[in-house]
C-alpha cells in the first residue's frame, strides 16, 4: 500500500500502481469524468500512469491552467494526426500548448496549406477524436527512437532526439500517429468535442533564420461546442477592442517606418493621457516618500557588464554605440536599475536615510525581433514607471507591503477588479541560470512569501519564473473580456547591491549592504495604455479621458455660444473641444461616439437663450438640460469620486 496526500493535506491509502484516474474514480464518478491531468510530487503526470510510491497528488480540471495545458497539448497531437492522414509526406517539428490553444510546426513538403483547408482539417480532427483513441505513453531507448523516427524520414524529430539523454525519452501514440513527447496527455481523444484551426504562419526551425522555414498551424479545441462559440465571440469583441485600431480612431499614437519599427509616436491626445497617468502615480508616490530622479538614455557598456544585464540581455539590445574615443562603447539603456545604483553610490549613505525610494519614468530600449512587435504591447522603446527602494534587511517586508498597497490602489482606481498574483521563484534544479548566493535567494523568497501571507493575498507560486537576479511578485490582470495580462511587478534583489558594492553606515558605525526592491506598478506606460484601452474599449474613466466633453453646436449660428461654453468649462478645469464642422448634428454625435468622448453638450437656440447645455452621456444617451456651472460641478464631483484615495 502507498500513502497519497491530497492538497488539503488529507491522506488516503491505495495499492501501489494505482493511477490518478483510478484515484479520481474512487472519490466520485463526476470527478473522474472532469479530471484532465495530474501532478505527482510536483511533476506533470498522465492520468493513466501508475504511482508506485508515497506521493502528493493534485488533480486538474478544465478550469485549472494545468488541465487546459494537457487538453491542448493532446489536441496538438490530434492536429498532427489529422495532418498526417490528409497530407502524406508531411514532417513534424514541435507542437506545444500555448496560452490559448496550441500550434504545430510542420514541413508540408510538396503539399500546399491555405486557409481554405481549415474546414477539412477540423473535420478530420473531430472524426479522429470521436474514435476515442487511447493516448499511450512509452519509454524508449535513444537508439530505438532514432530508428523509429529515422525510418519515417522525420529529420526534425531525429535532431531533437540526438540532443536528449538516453533513458529519459518517451513517446506518445494514438491511432497511427506516434510523437516524441514528455507529456502529459489526456487518457484518450474522446474529450475533444470542438476544434478550430485559427491561422497559419511562417516559423524558422528552432527560431534560426538560417534554417528551414516551416508552416506553423495554430488551433484551439474545447470539451464543448458552446465553449468554442463563446471563444469565437470573444475574439470578435477583442477585434473591436484592439488598441491599435482604437489608438488610431482616438488619435492617441502612431508608428512610422521612417522613425523605426517598434518606436511609438505619442500624438497630443495620447501624450496628455500618458501625462495624466504619470501625474496620478507621482501623487501616490509622493505620499509614500518617493524621490524623483532622471537618468540618461544611454550608459557606458561597462555599467551593464557590472550589473549582469549585458550578459543576460546583450543579444536583445541595440548594438553598442562606438565613440571617437578608442575602445569606448555605450549602449542604449536596456534597464534603469544600474543607473539608480550609481545614484545611490553618488553620496555617502546612512541608515537614517533608509529606506531610500528613487523613482523615474525612465525610457529603455531593447531590440525585439520584428516579427514579435505588436502595437504598444511589444515595442523597442518603452517607458517604465520604475522605482528602486534601497533598504535595510529588516525593512524589506514593510516596504514590500507598501508597494503592494500602491499596486492594488491603482487596480481599484482603474477598475481592474479581476486579478491574481504570482510569486515567481527560481528553479532549484537549474541554479546556474541565476546570480547570487543560496542564502540571499532564500532570504528574498521568504520576504515575498511572508508579505503575501500578511496581506492575505492568495498568490500562486511558480518555480523557474524569477528574474535572473531575484524572486518577484507579478500581478496578472484579467481584462473585461477575460484575457490575462501581466502588469505590476515587485522584485527583491540582494545581488545588484553586491555587484555595485553599495554600502551604508549603520547605527553601529559599520558598513552594511542595502537590499534593493525593484517595482513598476504599470509595468511600462506603453503596455499599460494598450491594456487599459482594450479593457475599457476606449471608454476611459472621466478623469483620464483625453477629451472629457465635446461641445456640438446644431449649426454655425451657435458656434459663438459653443465657444463661450467651452471657455467656461476650461476655466472650471474641464477638458472640452468644439466640433464646429458644417455637418448635421447626427453626424457629429456619431463621430463623437467613435472617439469615445464621455460627454456631449448639444447647443442650439433654446440652450443659447437659457444659458444652458443639453447633456448626452456616452453609452447612456440624453441627460436633460442644465446650466453650464451645474454641468461643470457634475464633472468635478464625478472626477473627485473616481480619484479619491
Amino acid at each position: 500500500m502507498i500513502n497519497i496526500t491530497f492538497p488539503d493535506k488529507s491522506v488516503k491509502q491505495f495499492e501501489a500502481g494505482v493511477t490518478p484516474l483510478q484515484i479520481a474514480e474512487s472519490i466520485s464518478p463526476r470527478l473522474a469524468r472532469e479530471v484532465l491531468a495530474a501532478s505527482v510530487d510536483g511533476n506533470e503526470w498522465d492520468l493513466t500512469r501508475p504511482i508506485s510510491d508515497d506521493a502528493e497528488l493534485k488533480l486538474f480540471k478544465w478550469d485549472d491552467p494545468e488541465g487546459k495545458h494537457a487538453f491542448w497539448h493532446s489536441s496538438a497531437h490530434l492536429l498532427a494526426e489529422a495532418l498526417q492522414e490528409l497530407y502524406p509526406g508531411v514532417k513534424f517539428g514541435i507542437g506545444p500548448a500555448i496560452e490559448n490553444g496550441f500550434y504545430y510546426d510542420i514541413d508540408p513538403g510538396e503539399n500546399q496549406l491555405t486557409s481554405a483547408d481549415f474546414g477539412k482539417i477540423e473535420k478530420k480532427m473531430l472524426e479522429l477524436a470521436q474514435k476515442k483513441e487511447d493516448i499511450v505513453r512509452a519509454d524508449i531507448a535513444k537508439a530505438d527512437a532514432m530508428k523509429l523516427f529515422g525510418d519515417r524520414g522525420e529529420t526534425y524529430k531525429c535532431e531533437l532526439i540526438s540532443e536528449l539523454e538516453d533513458g529519459h525519452i518517451t513517446t506518445y501514440t494514438q491511432g497511427n500517429f506516434t510523437d516524441l513527447c514528455r507529456g502529459p496527455h489526456l487518457p484518450n481523444t474522446g474529450a475533444i468535442k470542438a476544434a478550430k484551426v485559427m491561422s497559419l504562419a511562417g516559423a524558422y526551425w528552432r527560431g534560426d533564420e538560417k534554417r528551414n522555414q516551416l508552416v506553423r498551424v495554430y488551433g484551439i479545441t474545447f470539451p464543448k461546442k458552446s465553449m468554442l462559440d463563446e471563444y469565437l465571440a470573444l475574439l470578435e469583441e477583442a477585434k473591436k477592442r484592439d488598441h491599435r485600431k482604437l489608438g488610431k480612431e482616438m488619435e492617441l499614437f502612431a508608428f512610422s517606418q521612417k522613425v523605426g519599427a517598434g518606436l511609438p509616436l505619442w500624438l497630443p491626445k495620447g501624450a496628455a493621457l500618458r501625462d495624466r497617468l504619470e501625474q496620478f502615480l507621482r501623487r501616490i508616490q509622493r505620499k509614500y516618500g518617493y524621490l524623483q530622479v532622471i537618468t540618461p538614455h544611454i550608459g557606458n557598456k561597462q555599467l551593464y557588464v557590472t550589473s549582469g544585464h549585458y550578459a543576460k540581455y546583450g543579444k536583445d539590445s541595440f548594438q553598442p554605440i562606438h565613440t571617437p574615443e578608442e575602445g569606448e562603447e555605450y549602449l542604449l539603456k536596456p534597464m534603469n536599475c544600474p543607473h539608480h545604483c550609481e545614484i545611490f553610490r553618488a553620496l555617502p549613505r546612512s541608515y537614517r536615510e533608509l529606506p531610500l525610494r528613487l523613482a523615474e519614468f525612465g525610457t529603455v530600449y531593447r531590440y525585439e525581433q520584428s516579427g514579435e512587435l505588436h502595437g504598444l504591447t511589444r515595442v523597442r522603446g518603452f517607458t517604465q514607471d520604475d522605482a528602486h527602494i534601497f533598504c535595510a534587511p529588516d525593512q524589506i517586508k514593510d516596504e514590500f507591503l507598501k508597494v503592494m498597497d500602491i499596486i492594488l490602489y491603482i487596480f481599484k482606481a482603474l477598475k481592474f477588479e479581476n486579478y491574481e498574483a504570482q510569486i515567481s521563484l527560481r528553479d532549484p534544479q537549474h541554479k546556474e541560470k541565476y546570480i547570487g548566493s543560496d542564502e540571499n535567494w532564500h532570504l528574498a523568497e521568504q520576504a515575498i512569501i511572508e508579505a503575501c501571507a500578511e496581506k492575505g493575498l492568495n498568490a500562486r507560486t511558480e518555480l523557474g519564473e524569477a528574474a535572473f537576479y531575484g524572486p518577484k511578485l507579478d500581478f496578472m490582470v484579467k481584462d473585461a473580456i477575460g484575457r490575462r495580462w501581466q502588469l505590476g511587478t515587485i522584485q527583491v534583489d540582494y545581488n545588484l547591491p553586491e555587484r555595485f558594492e553599495l554600502e551604508y553606515t549603520g547605527a553601529d558605525n559599520a558598513k552594511h549592504r542595502p537590499v534593493m526592491i525593484h517595482r513598476a506598478p504599470f509595468g511600462s506606460m506603453e503596455r499599460f495604455v494598450a491594456v487599459l484601452l482594450e479593457h475599457t474599449a476606449g471608454r476611459f474613466p472621466l478623469w483620464l479621458a483625453p477629451d472629457q466633453v465635446a461641445v456640438l453646436p446644431i449649426s454655425e449660428k451657435f458656434n459663438d455660444y459653443a465657444r463661450r461654453v467651452a471657455e467656461e468649462l476650461e476655466q472650471a478645469d474641464v477638458r472640452a473641444y468644439i466640433d464646429d464642422r458644417s455637418e448635421k448634428i447626427g453626424r457629429k454625435i456619431r463621430d463623437t461616439e467613435l472617439k469615445r468622448v464621455p460627454y456631449m453638450l448639444i447647443v442650439g437656440e433654446k440652450e443659447a437663450e437659457n444659458a444652458e447645455v443639453s447633456v448626452r452621456k456616452q453609452g447612456e444617451g440624453d441627460k436633460g438640460s442644465m446650466k453650464i456651472a451645474t454641468f461643470a460641478k457634475l464633472i468635478a464631483d464625478e472626477v473627485s469620486e473616481m480619484t479619491k484615495q
